[in-house]
């Protein structure tokens, strides 16, 4: 009886391994061939057993296979899903191109418009720091919408950064009234030919005040500068010495600001960025540019507006055209803080030079045109080498001195 319980064990063996197949390849959780092979490897083990282990052992297998075909399942999902779904498409080529011109074009046409309207005004109205608080004024008012409207988020100015942005505003102030002053009494055109020296005077101050040393090639860029200014001013039709004077002043007090600003807004405490900056000195400008035009002009101002009423003058195209004046005087100084820098993410530092360069030159030739300035041929030449000192100044910032490595 014991052996032919013995006997029939083996004969049974493959009846088990059939129905198990079966059992493994009905299910849906991996391939059939897969599964007989575990459940092969399963019963040559317990081949001799009881059943009850048996059936604990295929429990625990398709346990295991269930598992297993949840994990692949999973991993397949998550590879099907592509990985650049959130990446937004990059602007082509021409839409940069677009937007680079439009940039440069905006750049370029404030300036423009704002020369030849102060311009028009200071000859009809030859108050300069009256313009000048008006300007300022024209300023203020934008900048309260800007920040009213929540466009800009409004600075808290605590006393450290006051006492820190408040001579850089005197010298903004100053800047600007020379320059009208200049204004008055030559032409757009060799105003901005005197400016050109402004990069003289950063090299100098730098020396002087934050200790940099200007390399050979900075320093050989100013040469052509200064004789082309020369040059221009010698042969200057309208030259005269207020004139002059006040221009080559605007620049003294310029980068005397931007040197100075260098200097002590060093630390992040006293740090804005640069439209709330430019925002504070404007509104504090503003705030100095109005007694010093009640106090210098004002009573010449009344009895100047008594001889143009009664003269019929056009006052309301005087107010129409300060006021296109003043906007244009705000935007453009305000492009040169936001739009500039959005240039020189968009192009390198010397496309952005360049670009700066072709500026002056393009404001000296749309005045010159629109004007009908008697400009000679020498003086033309001077105009030229100082421009293109500029360019050269401006390519020499990039250069960097080697350091010598012991």
């Amino acid at each position: 009886m014991q052996g032919s319980s013995v006997a029939l064990a083996p004969a049974s063996t493959p009846i088990l391994k059939r129905r198990f197949c079966l059992i493994l390849s009905s299910s849906s959780l991996e391939p059939a061939d897969l599964a007989f092979s575990r459940g092969v490897s399963c019963l040559q083990t317990s081949r001799f057993g009881s059943f009850t282990p048996l059936s604990a052992r295929i429990s625990s297998s398709l346990k295991c296979l269930n598992q297993r075909y949840h994990n692949l399942k999973a991993r397949a999902g998550t590879a099907s899903v592509p990985d650049s779904v959130d990446e937004t498409p990059e602007p082509s080529a021409a839409i940069q191109t677009l937007q680079l011109g439009g940039m440069f074009g905006l750049w370029y046409l404030l300036n423009i418009y704002f020369n030849i309207f102060n311009k028009q005004v200071l000859k009809v109205f030859p108050y300069p720091t009256t313009v000048t608080a008006f300007q300022f004024g024209c300023g203020t008012v934008m900048i309260i919408l800007m920040w009213t409207l929540n466009l800009y988020a409004r600075p808290k100015l605590t006393r450290s950064q006051f006492a820190v942005i408040l001579p850089l505003a005197v010298a903004h102030t100053l800047g600007n009234l020379l320059t009208n002053i200049s204004l008055v009494t030559v032409n757009v055109s060799f105003t901005h030919t005197i400016k050109a020296m402004e990069p003289f005077f950063t090299v100098l101050f730098a020396a002087l005040f934050l200790g940099e040393k200007p390399t050979i090639w900075l320093a050989s860029s100013l040469v052509p500068i200064v004789g082309g200014v020369a040059l221009a001013s010698l042969t200057e039709a309208t030259f005269n010495w207020t004139g002059f004077c006040s221009a080559m002043a605007s620049n003294v007090t310029n980068q005397s600001r931007n040197v100075f600003s260098k200097k002590f807004m060093v630390r992040k405490e006293d740090s804005l960025d640069n439209i709330n900056l430019f925002s504070a000195i404007t509104i504090i400008s503003f705030i100095l540019s109005v007694p010093a035009a009640i106090f210098m002009e004002g009573a010449k101002f009344t009895p100047y507006l008594q001889s143009a009423a009664s003269q019929d003058s056009n006052i309301r195209g005087l107010c129409v055209m300060s006021l296109l004046a003043g906007f244009c005087f705000h935007s453009y100084q305000q492009v040169q803080f936001s739009v500039s820098y959005m240039i020189l993410q968009m192009v390198s530092p010397v496309s952005h030079s360049v670009g700066n360069s072709v500026k002056r030159v393009v404001v000296i030739v749309s005045s010159v045109i629109f004007f009908r300035t008697p400009v000679s041929p020498l003086n033309s030449i001077g105009t030229a080498v100082a421009l293109a000192g500029v360019f050269l100044y401006s390519r020499a910032k990039r250069v960097r001195p080697e350091t010598k490595t012991s």
